[in-house]
């Protein structure tokens, strides 16, 4: 299939959510997303390969948050964000990794996580209500040693960053995709219209 059988608007469409993609001639895209009081844009690039179209996003995954200050103290981690919407700061989940266990935490009302482990070896940061690819916040080559992080929110997070997902176009009308970190249901169609 070629890049110019997909061109076209595609929308998805079901309850309180719905998307919607425009792919044009030039290998260009555009797309919304809409649920509940939350929206979300994308723009890039794609590529038809057989019946996969792979999307490149404007956005760089894995950036939407910023650590603004760091260090070592005390026992246990703490992480705060800061951002002017108070209310996004109660929305984001905290990723503890010890060993081969993986321990969630979320944000309190002030946006801040603090727990007890007296080590941990990673740390990743995703807000629940924009989710996309996780904000390395601490691995084994960043950060390593410190356990106090204050993360601000960028702009980026209303944007998507389509990055591991792959959509198989069937039969010329129609792409789906598998449940991803960005939309986690089962049968994601979009309809050409």
């Amino acid at each position: 299939m070629s890049q110019t059988h997909i061109q076209g608007a595609y929308y998805f469409n079901r309850r309180e959510m719905a998307a919607g993609f425009n792919f044009f001639a030039d290998g260009k895209f555009e797309f919304f997303h809409s649920y509940g009081a939350v929206d979300r844009t994308a723009s890039g690039t794609f590529l038809v390969e057989g019946d996969t179209l792979k999307l490149k996003s404007d956005k760089i995954g894995g950036r939407d948050f910023a650590i603004t200050q760091q260090s070592k103290q005390g026992v246990g981690y703490t992480i705060k964000f800061e951002h002017p919407n108070k209310y996004l700061l109660q929305h984001i989940v905290c990723m503890f990794f010890i060993d081969d266990k993986k321990l969630d935490e979320f944000t309190n009302i002030n946006g801040e996580v603090k727990v007890d482990f007296p080590h941990c070896d990673k740390i990743f940061v995703q807000h629940a209500l924009y989710p996309d690819i996780v904000t390395i916040v601490k691995d084994e080559n960043k950060n390593s040693d410190n356990n106090n992080f204050t993360l601000t929110l960028n702009p980026s997070i209303e944007q998507v960053s389509f990055k591991w997902i792959d959509f198989k176009i069937v039969n010329g009308n129609m792409i789906t995709c598998l449940p991803n970190y960005f939309m986690q249901l089962e049968n994601i169609e979009f309809i050409k219209q």
